[in-house]
Formats: C-alpha cells, structure tokens, sequence
C-alpha cells in the first residue's frame, strides 16, 4: 500500500479526485472475462478519456454473476491496466462477511488504492445502526486499506446521516458513495465532510456539487465513458472549469451535454441496463460484450433503436 492505515484519511484527501467511474466487466461470446477487453478499454479509459479512477467489479461490473476467484481476477486485471495511471477501488461487497473479507485483502495485497463495501441487506430491523456498525468496524479491524462506504435504494434502507457522520470517525473509512437523495447527502457533507469524502453517482448533479458542496470526487457510475469520447471529453472540460471556478463556462458545457444523456436514457429498457450500456459501449469503439445469465440480452429492435438515437445525440467521433 502507499500509505499506512493511520494516513488512510489524510491520503484520500490528497489523492481521491475527480472523475471516477464504474467499469463494466466485457464478456466474450462464451460468458469468460474478456481480459484483452478489459484492457483496451483501461487504455481508452485513461489515455483518451483522462479518467481519474475506477470502481471494479461493482454492479455495474456484474460482480453477483462471477466467482470469488473471477472477482479476484478483475481487481489483479485493473491493477496491472492502470498501472499507476489512474487509480482503483475494488467492490468487496458481498452478504457474507468472511468473503468481504477475504476480497478486501486481496485487493489490499493486489496493490488496490482502496475497497468500496455496499450496506449489506439485513433480514432483521433491531437495533439496525447498531448491526450496521458493528459491520463495518469488523471490517476495518481486519485491513489497512482505506474503505469506501456505499449505501443505495437495493439494500432495502438507506444509512442515515447521523449513522454514516459516526462511521467517518473509523479510522480507515475514506469516502462514502452515497446514492441518496440530495438533502441526504448535504447533511451529511454537513457533519462529516471533514473526515470523509461525499460523493454520489449522479453525473447530472456532478457540477452543483462541485460548486455548491465543494466536492473533488465523483464515485462513480458509467457516463465518464458513455457521454464521452476520445472527440468529446465535455465531461473531463466542465469539471475541470468547475474545479477552477469557472462556472458559467462550466454549466454552459454540462448543459451541451443534454441530448447524449436523453439519448442514452430514453433508449434503456428499465430491465436491461447492463446489456444497454454495453451495446452502447460497441456503438463508441469500446469493447461492451455479453451480459451473463440471468441478466437479458436487448433485442434487435432495441439495439436499432439504440444505435439510431447514438447516432442523432451529437457526440462527437472524429
């Protein structure tokens, strides 16, 4: 690791900056990890998009469908791909606790920045902050790494401010991926940012968080590679006016962007966003590949539907 477990805090601060971005996991025709894709695309990713970080082996990534060892694949294969040019936090989530575990220290081994760890789905409602605690502080006892808390709708609950502000008192706990309403989120970039990093997964609200909240990190979804391209990098240009200060610039080029997202919106079916996202991903030269089991593959008539809109958004390719 680059910095002892008592620095955990103090490095996230100086190094946990900008666009970060969930990767999608490409699979090949036989539903194997494509690892020539997975490194044309961190090539891509970092060299012409300029891409700061990435999320691996998320949801996004289709964590839930690989094994533990595939998981373990992917957080090596990131490393090696980024290999000191952008940075890496690796989903250690999982229902069980040993396995969270397990992958934290592999990715801590691996040479992984930082693990990211979601809210578990609990099957009880007692003392619920108190479990969830607890949960988390195991967690930290057992590695050096610095930790990204994630809470978000598919747990069941959302974390609470008040719960996730006596988190950030955890020695290790860096950074919170809080996918929240916004008043829920300001509260708590309230209470504690001071000792943690606030960020959400909402491209849209990126620019007002920056200029309003004073955030430097953007973790994470997938549009610093879907909006953009090795021609059109208007995400990489408003938050860097952003971070100068240059607002009106800033909001003027965020708001150029508004037909790619409509397009890339109003075209995912709502049961099939991973397998979208990938079409989408082939559409910009990047490498999508197949979806695994029991997620669902598009239509032909969705992918024209898709390719059509892509072609209409004004991104540009050349």
């Amino acid at each position: 690791m680059k910095y002892t477990k008592k620095d955990a805090k103090a490095y996230s601060r100086q190094t946990m900056k900008g666009i970060w971005a969930a990767a999608l996991t490409p699979f090949t025709e036989t539903l194997a990890i494509d690892e020539e894709g997975v490194r044309r695309n961190f090539d891509h990713w970092i060299e012409d998009l300029k891409i700061d970080g990435f999320f691996v082996a998320g949801k996004q990534g289709e964590f839930f469908s690989m094994s533990l060892e595939e998981r373990k694949r992917s957080f090596d294969l990131a490393v090696e791909a980024c290999d000191g040019r952008a940075q890496t936090i690796m989903s250690c989530s999982d229902q069980n606790m040993d396995v969270v575990i397990d992958l934290a220290r592999h990715a801590q081994k691996a040479g992984a920045d930082y693990i990211v760890v979601h809210a578990p789905i609990l099957h009880f409602f007692k003392e619920q902050d108190e479990t969830l605690y607890n949960y988390y502080r195991t967690i930290a006892d057992k590695v050096d790494i610095g930790i990204a808390l994630w809470s978000h709708p598919d747990s069941g609950y959302l974390m609470s401010p008040e719960l996730c502000n006596r988190l950030a008192d955890i020695e290790n706990v860096v950074a919170i991926k809080y996918s929240v309403p916004r008043p829920m989120y300001t509260e708590l970039n309230r209470l504690a940012g001071d000792r943690i990093l606030v960020s959400t997964a909402s491209e849209e609200e990126w620019l007002d968080n920056i200029l309003e909240l004073g955030w430097q990190l953007y973790l994470c979804s997938s549009p610093p590679y879907l909006i953009q391209s090795k021609h059109d990098l208007r995400m990489r240009e408003y938050t860097d006016l952003a971070f100068r200060g240059e607002a009106d610039k800033a909001r003027a080029l965020r708001d150029s962007l508004d037909p790619v997202r409509a397009a890339l919106k109003g075209t995912r079916p709502a049961e099939k966003p991973h397998a979208h996202q990938k079409y989408w991903q082939d559409l910009l030269g990047q490498v999508g590949g197949a979806v695994r089991p029991p997620l669902l593959s598009l239509t032909e008539e969705e992918k024209r539907a898709t390719r059509a809109a892509f072609e209409a958004c004004g991104l540009k390719m050349s």
